[in-house]
C-alpha cells in the first residue's frame, strides 16, 4: 500500500504573489498585519504552504499511526469571507483569552475572524505567543 503524501507542504509560490490574489482590500491589509505579527513573534519569515497557507517556521511530526510529515509552526490563510489562523495547539485552556478576543469562531486548531478590526489584536498576539510557546516545547527547533 502506497504511503499517502501530505498535500500541505512548502511551495515556491511567493507570499506577495499570493496576496495579490486576495480580492478583498481590507482582508489583504489584515494579512499584512498578521504577517508582521507572526514573523516578529516566530522569528521566521513567511512562506507559502500549499496554495493558500502563509506559514512561519516548520516542525516534523509523527502520528501514532506512523504517518509523518512537516508543517508550519504557525500560520494563517485569508480565505473568502474570513481569515483562518492556525494555532496548532488548539484552544484548550484559552477560554479567558478567547472571551476577551472579540468576534471570532474556533475549530479544532483554527481561529476564524472576518476582520482584524473585530478582535483585540493584543489578545490575538497573546494567543499566537502561547501557541508558539507550546510548539517550542513539544517540537523544539
Amino acid at each position: 500500500m502506497a504511503k499517502a503524501e501530505n498535500k500541505t507542504k512548502p511551495t515556491a509560490l511567493q507570499v506577495g504573489d499570493f496576496l495579490e490574489t486576495v480580492a478583498d482590500a481590507q482582508q489583504k491589509q489584515d494579512a499584512g498585519q498578521i504577517i508582521e505579527m507572526m514573523e516578529r513573534l516566530s522569528g521566521h519569515p513567511p512562506k507559502m504552504w500549499g496554495p493558500s497557507i502563509i506559514g512561519f517556521g516548520a516542525y516534523h511530526y509523527v502520528y501514532d499511526s506512523g504517518r509523518e510529515g512537516d508543517m508550519c509552526r504557525i500560520g494563517f490563510s485569508p480565505r473568502k469571507g474570513q481569515t483562518v489562523l492556525y494555532l496548532l495547539d488548539g484552544f484548550s485552556g484559552y477560554a479567558e483569552l478567547l472571551e476577551k478576543l472579540g468576534k471570532h469562531k474556533t475549530g479544532k486548531s483554527c481561529l476564524y475572524v472576518k476582520r482584524l478590526s473585530d478582535v483585540d489584536t493584543d489578545v490575538l498576539e497573546q494567543l499566537v505567543t502561547r501557541s508558539l510557546a507550546y510548539m517550542a516545547e513539544k517540537y523544539p527547533e
